[in-house]
């Protein structure tokens, strides 16, 4: 029988409010920040905490931005008429790691903080969703998405979901878990501080490898 969807989700919701840090005096943003609000998608802040990045859908555009988080101008990360979104900051700063439909597959792309250097990560045949960076800086964990189950603006559930893993330096990644879920499988920061865990949430047990990756792709 499957199981409910919803029970995973609400004990995640559960753990984040009972752990979430206090981050001292709340200030508001930029007031043209909220022009936008109901469009924001995740917001994370950079290590440094100086900044929120987020997804806003503009004028039927998804692009990332950047805001100071003690409020200010927000600043336009991507300028591509692609599909951009997913943003998440490296440990050290240094990149922000985002999925981008630029390619024409959503694959998983990497930014300077300003917005520099868009360069391609995964060179995939599934659709890439999600990249987050283990806090040691050796990992990236994301999400993919077989292409004849997910269409490139789709936000899916209830799929057959390949949890993959790869090293930030480069190099193959690798399918850890095949799951039967959708975007909210790894939709926010998921290791552990330690870097030797992965949450995640999914309507199923694990199937894999009773669900090959290799044997769905079609060569």
């Amino acid at each position: 029988m499957r199981k409910p969807f919803f029970t995973g989700v609400s004990l995640l919701l559960i753990f984040l409010f009972l752990t979430r840090p206090s981050f001292g005096q709340k200030k508001p943003l930029d007031p043209s920040v909220y022009d936008h609000w109901e469009n924001i998608g995740e917001k994370l802040l950079s290590p440094d905490g100086k900044y929120l990045v987020f997804t806003s859908q503009r004028n039927n555009n998804f692009d990332i931005y950047k805001v100071p988080s003690e409020g200010g101008k927000e600043i336009r990360l991507t300028t591509d008429t692609a599909y951009d979104d997913g943003s998440e900051y490296t440990p050290d700063g240094k990149w922000i790691y985002f999925n981008s439909t630029r390619s024409g597959r959503m694959q998983i792309w990497r930014m300077k903080p300003d917005g520099s250097e868009p360069t391609q990560v995964t060179h995939s045949t599934t659709i890439d969703w999600f990249p987050h960076i283990s806090p040691d800086g050796k990992w990236i964990v994301y999400i993919s998405f077989l292409e004849s189950e997910v269409t490139i603006q789709d936000h899916p559930f209830y799929r057959h979901v390949y949890i993959q893993v790869m090293p930030i330096s480069g190099g193959p990644s690798k399918v850890i878990a095949y799951v039967y879920g959708g975007q909210g499988t790894i939709n926010t920061p998921s290791w552990s501080p330690d870097s030797k865990h992965i949450a995640f949430v999914s309507n199923t047990d694990l199937m894999f490898p009773i669900f090959p990756l290799e044997k769905q792709i079609k060569k």
